[in-house]
């Protein structure tokens, strides 16, 4: 027996049909053959696993993120958390692109072979094998336990239960069927080590080969990363410390409603702000006679980014000479300000890109929903 999927009422109906209306207002914002919209897909997919690591301590800058999306070497991540983020990288890329593929069916051997892209980098965690024996979750700070996975010997038959469902035709929303997928595999605990990065990558595909908008915007990643202790303290009120399937799973949908909603506001003010952005950098480069491509390094230091040789030729897929010749070209311009030397130097927007961000920013703050059951406080988004 797994978590079972509480039947929905209007009022969360309500905020699925809301969330979905935003999703297409969003997907034709990203109808433009413009380059921008591949920048903002570029940041939301680094966006996605610089939060969905963050929640397992593996830290990166935002920088770094944007480097393993582009295949760039890293300026400032240690070896264990940038393999872990690359780790996560290649699995996230495996997952969007399986989010059209006609022949993809879940089992347990996809499972276990995601979580050893994911692993791969440390055998010493049993990447791509069910947890040999029984596992237990602590609270790092205090050292207590807090939960306790089912025994392992029933792992793989939980795991083919979640499996069975996803396979299965239904007729519940999709954001609710990856949410209880997500909420399913973490408690299971399949794993020893990265049941949370995988669970978190399952959804994901769920939500990607639903094919409501572009893949590479489907998840929430980024929402529970930012909301990490919200995100832990959800899943401890419906596990109660040990695992207990017959608990009501409602508390973890209304969690996951409101970071679909809030993630697809979120998308689409970034979308209007980044043709703004856009629109002005097309024209700065066309006045001041710069090549076209500079448009690239441009609009992220205006998002703020610290910019660098590596990235900048990943992204536009030039020599590194050529690299340094636009970006010293940029500084004499006084479009960015150089900052270092040598192989640790990056570039910062000058002040008339902080000009231009400011010109275009929308307000932050971002409401709703509000479901009339309340079970945890501390909601609050940081998006």
């Amino acid at each position: 027996m797994i978590y079972k999927t509480p039947k929905m009422d209007k009022q969360e109906m309500s905020v699925i049909e809301e969330t979905l209306a935003i999703r297409d207002s969003l997907k034709y914002a990203l109808t433009s053959s413009k380059r921008w919209v591949g920048v903002l897909r570029r940041n939301t997919f680094a966006r996605a696993i610089r939060g969905s690591n963050s929640i397992e301590g593996y830290n990166v800058t935002a920088e770094d993120a944007v480097a393993a999306v582009e295949g760039a070497e890293p300026a400032d991540a240690e070896t264990e958390t940038w393999a872990a983020v690359m780790g996560y990288r290649g699995a996230m890329t495996y997952v969007l692109q399986l989010s059209d593929d006609p022949h993809f069916k879940y089992s347990d051997g996809f499972i276990r072979s995601l979580h050893f892209m994911m692993l791969s980098y440390d055998l010493s965690k049993h990447p791509g094998r069910w947890r040999p024996g029984p596992i237990f979750v602590r609270n790092e700070a205090t050292g207590d336990r807090v939960y306790e996975g089912p025994a392992a010997e029933n792992v793989s038959g939980l795991v083919g239960e979640v499996i069975d469902s996803l396979n299965r035709e239904q007729s519940e929303p999709f954001m609710v069927r990856a949410a209880m997928a997500h909420l399913n595999l973490v408690m299971i605990h399949p794993f020893s080590d990265g049941n949370g990065r995988m669970a978190r990558c399952l959804q994901t595909l769920v939500l990607a080969r639903e094919g409501i908008i572009d893949p590479w915007f489907s998840s929430v990643e980024e929402y529970l990363g930012a909301n990490n202790q919200a995100y832990y303290d959800v899943l401890g009120f419906v596990g109660r410390g040990t695992w207990s399937p017959q608990n009501d799973a409602r508390p973890w949908l209304h969690f996951c409603l409101t970071a679909h909603y809030r993630q697809a506001k979120t998308l689409l003010k970034r979308s209007r702000e980044m043709q703004r952005i856009w629109d002005e950098i097309e024209q700065i480069v066309t006045a001041s006679n710069l090549p076209e491509r500079v448009q690239l390094v441009l609009s992220d230091a205006t998002l703020g980014y610290r910019v660098r040789n590596a990235t900048y030729r990943s992204a536009a897929d030039i020599s590194e000479t050529l690299a340094s010749r636009d970006l010293k070209l940029l500084v004499e311009r006084g479009l960015l300000i150089p900052d270092g030397t040598n192989r640790g130097r990056s570039y910062l927007g000058s002040q008339v890109l902080k000009d231009l961000r400011h010109r275009t920013r929308e307000p932050r703050a971002i409401e709703g929903p509000a479901f009339s059951s309340v079970f945890l406080p501390g909601l609050e988004p940081k998006l």
